[in-house]
């Protein structure tokens, strides 16, 4: 992915971003111009309690080039009535594997790579520089902080001690000495600063989301690298919490990191030769961009000992929800099975009162137990794992005896922060209260739950459906027919309770919770897991996939809420407030056509009339394009660089991204669906 000089400009540069990821939650990430515009940006933002507790150390690193007695600034920074100009002095931005910008200066040209050392909270800043025919400096500021990448800094001065070694630098930032900051740049020479600052750095994303939006940072030197007329250079800059610094080789780092994506790719076998797609170069640079942003959410717990799935970027950890929704694109389809298996042992580690956590606290990693639908949804994902591997005998042995605890507990009461969890005499499991949120709809505003759907909720049902199911296939491969007799009847009195309940005669759908008629997407649940509720085949299945096609389909992901029902919003802007108001109620998630994609196979697969089956196929063909069309464009085009936000809201006319802006769910589901 290349963006040319005329893509470059001020309005187009500070909406798109780019990520790179270092496998233990840390990253590095901004804008196309390297203009920050949030408070989470940073070129090293770094977990102390890997992969929580996420830091901002180095926010920016500022380049002036002086050549000719003129004075350059390569840098764009944003303040309240200021913007720097260096984004004008920008020749292309390139994203393959790691961001690459390329400058030029008069007659100089200025290559810049950014890579993140894996497993390492460092990240190295690379230069190649052609000098031509003066004598030129270069010089680099770096724009360093200590701070919760939440919070914003408000000090005037921050109590900097710096120990000099070289070109090493070692940073305690108002004496915290737990967290010493290290820098060092291979050429040139180190200066000093006493009681420098960046006053008044202004995130514009952030003012959007009506939050403050202007902090401080600390400037505590900078390096000088002289080059001669017809010079060329090649300099590595690395700042990291880790202290043996100095032999870091930059272009050594950034090749161990291209092998390491380049394997990964190589080993899904989606480019091997006997696929004929792969001989198509939009669809091998497709593979590289998916696999790679793939890549970004899955994560080492040393604290587990095990890999993990990310939500996603900036702000979110591992939730067990998103972590078993994005399990089958993240890990399966890319056919890192021995990953699989550590994130299946993650998801079960902690699994209490018949639970599946939904996270982890961000800063002491208590494992947070309110949802109903995370421990439904690992059913679904041993499944697949069986489906790609066939390894019965590790699911026996390592997973099958959580998934017989959390049956039975669903069966009794699970009251647990709030959870109230229970299967009502009709063989239904009934959740919640009017005052907490545990399904995938979780806003919440203090005790107000801005989606209330405490009760017996259509895709739970379904999840509970299709998880009998699957128990009870599982357990005659591992007890007999004789045990698995009783989670066929349970499986039985819930299809037979959910189909007399939760069709809505009038509106020819499904309810969303019962006694809640207003149509959304949730409901396409009874057609796309492993076993429907709802037979596919059907004319109630035909209803459910049209409505939800004609009121909630849109190329973006299916809306939350249908456009005319009470609460609708269109628009995710503004303040927390607002954004949380309308979170669920009619915004639009690219996940959500993962699970649209999988009704339809099953509609396909079950279709019995040649007819009919073929226009259901017509129908696919049509909506694999659509999908592909557009999050190439996103992704090549629009919004993050290589990723995919977390949601989008408006018309046709014009769709807006928001939330994360790169999203684990939305990146795994879209790729299953367009590769």
């Amino acid at each position: 992915m290349k963006c040319n000089k005329e893509e470059l400009g001020l309005e187009d540069g500070l909406k798109r971003e780019w990520i790179i990821t270092n496998g233990i939650g840390g990253y590095s990430s901004s804008t196309i111009i390297e203009a920050n515009t949030r408070r989470y940006h940073g070129l090293l933002v770094a977990p102390l309690m890997p992969p929580a507790s996420r830091m901002v150390i180095l926010s920016k690193l500022d380049e002036n080039i002086q050549t000719n007695g003129k004075s350059y600034d390569l840098y764009t920074n944003i303040c309240k009535n200021y913007i720097s100009d260096g984004y004008k002095k920008l020749e292309s931005f390139e994203k393959e594997y790691i961001p690459v910008f390329s400058y030029k200066v008069e007659d100089i040209s200025i290559k810049k790579f950014v890579c993140m050392q894996y497993g390492k909270n460092t990240v190295v800043v690379y230069y190649y520089i052609k000098n031509q025919n003066s004598d030129t400096k270069l010089t680099l500021a770096p724009v360093v902080n200590n701070r919760d990448f939440h919070s914003l800094n408000k000090k005037d001065y921050a109590d900097v001690k710096q120990t000099i070694k070289g070109n090493k630098v070692k940073l305690v930032i108002d004496n915290n000495s737990k967290t010493p900051i290290y820098m060092n740049l291979s050429d040139g020479k180190y200066i000093k600063h006493e009681n420098d600052s960046f006053k008044g750095m202004y995130y514009l994303e952030d003012e959007k989301r009506g939050q403050d939006a202007e902090e401080n940072h600390e400037v505590p030197g900078r390096y000088e690298v002289e080059l001669k007329p017809n010079e060329e250079k090649y300099i590595t800059f690395v700042c990291s919490l880790e202290e043996n610094i100095e032999e870091i080789d930059g272009k050594d780092v950034i090749n161990k990191e291209i092998v390491r994506l380049s394997e990964i790719i190589y080993d899904t076998d989606l480019l091997s030769e006997k696929k004929k797609q792969s001989q198509n170069p939009v669809y091998v640079d497709l593979v590289k961009t998916f696999v790679t942003a793939t890549d970004n959410f899955i994560a080492y717990r040393p604290s587990f000992g095990l890999y993990t799935i990310l939500a996603g970027f900036p702000w979110f950890l591992d939730w067990g929800r998103d972590s078993l929704i994005s399990f089958e694109g993240l890990l399966l389809k890319t056919r890192r099975f021995s990953i699989a298996k550590e994130v299946l042992l993650t998801t079960i580690r902690d699994v209490k009162f018949g639970l599946v956590p939904n996270g982890y606290s961000g800063y002491d990693n208590r494992p947070l137990y309110n949802s109903v639908d995370a421990s439904l949804l690992l059913f679904e994902q041993v499944k697949k794992f069986l489906n790609y591997t066939s390894e019965y005998e590790w699911i026996k042995t390592n997973i099958y005896p959580s998934l017989e605890k959390i049956i039975e507990a669903y069966t009794g009461h699970i009251d647990v922060d709030g959870n109230n969890i229970y299967m009502d005499e009709d063989g239904l499991i009934s959740s919640g209260t009017c005052d907490t949120q545990n399904t995938w709809m979780d806003a919440k505003i203090g005790n107000f739950a801005v989606t209330p759907r405490n009760g017996k909720a259509v895709e739970i049902n379904s999840m509970w459906y299709n998880a009998l199911k699957i128990m009870e296939e599982l357990t005659i491969l591992t007890k007999g027919k004789q045990d698995a007799k009783k989670y066929a009847e349970l499986a039985k009195k819930c299809k037979e309770s959910f189909e007399k309940k939760f069709y809505n005669k009038k509106r020819k759908c499904l309810y969303d919770v019962i006694g809640d008629s207003k149509i959304r997407p949730n409901q396409i649940f009874a057609l796309s897991l492993s076993y429907p509720v709802i037979e596919p085949n059907t004319e109630v299945a035909r209803q459910i996939f049209d409505i939800v096609t004609k009121k909630l389909y849109t190329p973006y992901g299916l809306r939350t809420l249908a456009k005319g029902e009470e609460g609708f919003r269109d628009r995710y802007e503004g303040d927390m407030i607002k954004r949380d108001m309308s979170y669920h109620q009619g915004t639009i998630w690219p996940w959500l056509l993962g699970q649209y994609y999988n009704a339809l196979n099953n509609m396909i697969k079950s279709e019995k009339k040649k007819t009919v089956k073929a226009e259901l196929e017509e129908q696919m063909v049509k909506f694999r394009q659509e999908v592909a069309s557009t999050f190439i464009d996103e992704m090549y085009h629009n919004a993050t660089i290589g990723n995919i936000f977390e949601l989008y809201s408006g018309t046709n006319k014009k769709y807006y991204p928001g939330g994360a802006y790169a999203q684990a769910w939305s990146v795994a589901e879209i790729f299953r669906i367009i590769i």
